[in-house]
């Protein structure tokens, strides 16, 4: 196996995704050079992680920061640039081999679409670009052979799974959902429900909005969308099926009727790495799976009455257009105020429905469109979310 170096601009480093990647790295130096970090607002771990993997460049999203920053760095060979414009153009940089787009939420969509354009593979951990624009980047991946390489582990999972298969022998893709730390939760309960609860899931160590969105199974509303532009299949064939074990990370189930499975322990290096190496597989020294700790898998239909998130999804991708949108931006803010405990557990997609149905659809959008849908959607939920905490 001869795999050749590649440099790795990681945008959004700070974060869960973006340390692991850095521990994937650090654990193959022959194999990766990370070659930019950005984050947004966390400067303390930005220069910690400048200093260990000394990149070309390091670029903080809150330009209030950018001061502090160069000063902190300045008696190391790194280039330090701040603001949103900066990381757009990070992903579109020549020497840049791979983009893992590892920010939260829609702030990631700019950014992928620099990378897309550049023709860079892309390492994609930002669902949030598919869902708002998935029709835009499979146009732009089209045009400028750009390939995407899934780092969500479902669709890693299902990606793995169709290696050596036709799209035409798919019959069916179901993804896995953990269920979150709600599961078992009657309406009552979740009434009752707090941030510090939410923000415990039982299987995975995640940041705190994607926490949140496992535990409305609003995540598993995005993948789905996601899926759909990722592997050309319809939303009606996308099955979700609660596996509350997260040792099946998704399967594909084909027109024969055998289903393939891909399994692991709940650890997102795994498919942080294959991204990088992909199509080849390198030597970890990671855990492995002891099948005698696990005994048993259980499976469960998803309760789209209890978990109204999931079902918002499936309407929205149903209708398209710029609703993926409206649903996206919609759910940033609910889980924001959320968290700033400003409204309830169930608040959160009482604002989403009533949002969806009250934006104006745009059948066709350009990404015009989407920066407008966003505005005017955060501001409806924000004035929303207001008279709900008077």
């Amino acid at each position: 196996m001869n795999i050749q170096k590649k440099n790795i601009a990681i945008l959004g480093s700070t974060g869960s995704i973006g340390t692991q990647a850095l521990e994937v790295i650090a654990a193959n130096p022959s194999l990766f050079d990370v070659y930019a970090l950005t984050a947004g607002n966390n400067i303390e771990l930005l220069i910690q992680q400048a200093r260990q993997f000394l990149p070309e460049i390091v670029v903080i999203g809150n330009e209030k920061h950018y001061l502090n920053l160069k000063e902190a760095l300045s008696d190391i060979p790194v280039k330090v640039f701040a603001g949103l414009d900066a990381i757009v153009q990070v992903a579109e940089m020549e020497p840049v081999d791979i983009v893992l787009t590892a920010m939260v939420g829609y702030a990631g969509l700019a950014p992928t679409i620099s990378a897309a354009k550049a023709g860079k593979r892309i390492a994609l951990a930002n669902k949030e670009t598919l869902v708002v624009a998935g029709d835009l980047i499979n146009d732009l991946c089209q045009a400028y052979g750009t390939s995407i390489i899934p780092v969500d582990s479902e669709h890693s999972a299902i990606f793995q799974c169709l290696a050596g298969e036709s799209t035409d022998s798919i019959e069916k893709l179901i993804l896995t959902a953990s269920g979150g730390p709600f599961r078992t939760f009657n309406l009552k309960a979740l009434e009752e429900v707090i941030p510090a609860q939410a923000l415990k899931h039982p299987n995975w160590n995640m940041g705190a909005k994607i926490t949140v969105d496992s535990a409305t199974m609003m995540n598993k509303g995005f993948e789905v969308i996601e899926a759909k532009w990722l592997f050309g299949i319809q939303p009606e064939r996308i099955e979700v099926i609660v596996h509350p074990q997260s040792i099946i990370h998704s399967m594909v189930q084909f027109v024969d009727g055998s289903i393939k499975a891909q399994m692991g322990l709940p650890d997102m290096k795994l498919p942080i790495q294959y991204a990088f190496t992909y199509p080849e597989r390198v030597q970890t020294k990671f855990p492995r799976m002891d099948f005698n700790l696990y005994p048993y898998f259980t499976f469960e239909k998803p309760d789209l009455e209890r978990f109204r998130n999931l079902g918002f999804a499936y309407r929205a991708i149903k209708e398209g257009g710029n609703m993926p949108c409206v649903l996206n931006a919609a759910n940033e803010v609910v889980v924001e105020a959320f968290l700033k405990s400003q409204i309830g557990f169930l608040d959160m997609s009482d604002v989403i429905e009533s949002v969806m149905s009250n934006m104006v659809f745009i059948r066709k959008p350009t990404y015009e469109d989407y920066v407008k849908t966003d505005e005017e959607t955060r501001l409806k939920a924000r004035e929303q979310v207001a008279e709900i905490s008077r």
